[in-house]
Formats: C-alpha cells, structure tokens, sequence
C-alpha cells in the first residue's frame, strides 16, 4: 500500500515540477520576443514589446515556484541546517525530520488556504493587473494548484518519516 502511495505521490509532484519547468520556458521565449521587439522598436520593424509582459512574468513566476514546491519537499531538498546532525542519535535526526515534516504540512496546509482565500476576494472585488488587464484571481488559482500538490506530499512526507522512526522500510 505504501509502495502505491509513493508512486502516486511521486507522478503528482514530477507532473508538478515539469509543468512550472515548462511555464519556466513559455516565459523565457515570451521575454525573449518582448526584448527582440522592444530592440526593433527605434528601426520601425517587429512587433514591439508584448505589452504586459511584466504582469504575465509576475504572475506565471509565482505559480512556477508553487509547482516546484512539491517535488522539493518529496526529494528531501528543502534548506536545512544539518550542522549537528552527524552528531545526533539516528532515532532522535528521524523524530526531528518527522517533526519537520508535520510542521512542514501545516504550513503548507495554512498557506493553501489563505491562498484561496486571497484569490476568493481578488475575484470579488475583480482585480486586475496594471498594464495587461490580468484578473489577478488568475494568477492565484494558478498558484493554488502547485499549493494543493504541496499539501498532498507534505503529508505524504509525514507518513514517509513516521514509516521511518518505525523502523518500516520506505522505499518507492
């Protein structure tokens, strides 16, 4: 059963992390057009900058992180001081990573949610972005889904780490 949690876990958080690689690209091309054009701009030839390029590249960074997150946490990458850590006892660096874990899911937990909330009055109030005219609700829920897999694999994570500090195996 595990064995079918972590392949499950594993496909959400590689989907994740190609899907915000490849928003990654769509922005890189896009600037690359925009600075292309705004170049030609003086010699009257191209299409010009694209005109809101600066709210499309706010806006589809932030969802490339949250789709990132996932597919760090699930690795283990996340930053951590791990000055002590060949000191410690074996049981005692597993309570601390499960510690981390649960922490970890909370957070993830609390941030998806304020994130929904924050897109809920974005589209209430009908904000858009300054120069593109972008419903900022938009760029939320674009967010939202890298934030929902987060919380997925964090929990995924807590089970992963109390499979550890059991002494069960946990490998995929």
């Amino acid at each position: 059963m595990y064995n079918g949690f972590y392949r499950l876990a594993d496909r959400l958080a590689r989907a994740l992390a190609y899907a915000g690689g490849a928003v990654l690209v769509v922005i890189i091309v896009l600037n690359c057009i925009s600075i292309i054009g705004r170049a030609f701009v003086p010699l009257d030839i191209g299409i010009g900058p694209i005109r809101g390029i600066y709210d499309i590249t706010e806006i589809a960074m932030a969802a490339a992180i949250f789709a990132f997150l996932p597919w760090a946490q699930l690795r283990e990458t996340h930053a951590k001081v791990d000055l002590f850590q060949s000191f410690m006892a074996p049981r005692f660096d597993q309570t601390l990573d499960l510690l981390f874990n649960i922490a970890m899911a909370m957070i993830a937990a609390v941030g998806t949610w304020r994130l929904y909330l924050g897109m809920l009055d974005k589209y209430g109030y009908g904000e858009t972005t300054l120069i593109a005219q972008i419903p900022v609700w938009q760029g939320y829920a674009a967010g939202l889904v890298g934030a929902v897999g987060f919380v997925i694999i964090s929990l995924f994570c807590v089970l992963r780490s109390g499979r550890r500090l059991a002494g069960l195996g946990t490998e995929g």
